[in-house]
């Protein structure tokens, strides 16, 4: 009896010191809701309309799932991963065409030293400033921040190797590698083009108290597999961003600018430019505008409202795009809240006339 008690005491002995070592969490966001979407316009002869009214999938947050883990491999060293999956919740289908399309990384991490992260995941830019230039930040389709600085709108690449420094007094510096944006990277035969699509990203953030800032550069250059007026390309996109919180409100303010080409799809419902990848064009120039204000209402709740545009500057056939959105949350819990969305597009992918709108409530829970 005694024996048995010793060896019970052993077993759990040594399994909180594997838990205390090592560590991995399931997590998740599940959002849907009801909503109306419409684009409508004329190409000078014709016009036409398309409405949708139903379930909304991701009004607020795309929903996914995730998991995260860590461990201690002593000194402050630990070793990281997550593999994170998107999903439409009105469907169930895998979003971005993959098993861990959202983020699927390892890498080793230190309070000393900072974080070294290898594998598919988001550019700084959208890690650094999209919650900084709108209080939509990554989220609430097109009120976000993405709609207006391509380089926001959760740029992923593939093959990645990225590294971020601590927290120093409230700044962070943080640089990626792309050696193919998109899929496997391919070998480059002798005296044959590059194949694949190199992109690198970097930016410097400020959080401390009440002020938040941030700068960040990306550069995409296509592959001289591709035809003449594509291949070789350098799509360049810098960005600055600063918010203040005066408790009683937090404005937001962005101005940026995008070269080449848009670093990211422009997308509205089941309307994508691309897909999800970035678009060519050789001598665009697009400067971007944004202003946003939050304030809270009450204990739980939150008003949020952004004016974001979009001008290409010496480009034939395209317009000034100018985004207005109005949205409001409340907190039912730490993890559960509803939401309403109100977002009005004009010159919508810079063409004329081409208008979209999106209204939409809806209910998301953390887990």
């Amino acid at each position: 009896m005694k024996k048995s008690l010793l060896v019970a005491a052993l077993i759990t002995g040594f399994a909180g010191v594997a838990q205390a070592e090592t560590s991995v969490t399931l997590y998740g966001i599940a959002d849907a809701g009801i909503g109306y979407e419409r684009l409508k316009g004329s190409d000078g002869e014709e016009s036409f309309k398309a409405t949708r009214t139903g379930l909304l999938s991701g009004g607020q947050s795309s929903s996914r799932w995730g998991l995260k883990g860590s461990e201690d491999l002593g000194q402050g060293l630990k070793a990281v991963f997550v593999l994170e999956n998107g999903f439409n919740l009105g469907t169930g289908s895998t979003s971005q065409g993959r098993l861990f399309g959202r983020q699927a990384t390892v890498g080793l991490q230190s309070d000393a030293w900072g974080r070294l992260d290898f594998g598919r995941q988001t550019n700084i830019a959208s890690k650094y400033l999209a919650g900084v230039v709108s209080p939509f930040g990554t989220d609430f389709g097109l009120a976000k921040a993405g709609t207006t600085f391509s380089a926001t709108n959760s740029v992923r690449y593939d093959n990645m190797v990225m590294y971020q420094t601590p927290n120093f007094s409230g700044f962070q510096f943080g640089v990626g590698y792309s050696f193919n944006n998109d899929g496997s990277q391919q070998f480059k035969q002798s005296g044959g083009e590059q194949p694949n699509t190199r992109a690198w990203t970097t930016g410097l953030r400020y959080a401390n108290g009440p002020i938040a800032a941030g700068v960040t550069y990306d550069q995409l250059k296509t592959p001289g597999t591709l035809p003449a007026d594509e291949r070789d390309v350098s799509i360049k996109a810098w960005n600055l961003g600063a918010s203040y919180d005066f408790e009683v409100a937090k404005v937001h303010a962005g101005f940026g600018q995008t070269r080449n080409g848009w670093l990211s799809a422009i997308e509205f419902g089941d309307f994508e430019s691309d897909d999800g990848g970035y678009i060519v064009e050789d001598g665009l120039k697009v400067n971007s505008y944004t202003l946003g204000l939050s304030a809270p209402v009450g204990a739980n709740g939150k008003v949020l409202a952004a004016w974001g545009m979009a001008d290409p500057r010496d480009a034939e056939g395209l317009e000034k795009q100018q985004v207005y959105s109005l949205g409001y949350t409340y907190a039912l819990s730490k993890r559960t809240n509803v939401y309403a969305i109100g977002s009005y597009v004009k010159n919508f992918a810079f063409a004329e006339d081409l208008k979209a709108t999106q209204v939409g409530v809806g209910l998301r829970h953390q887990f």
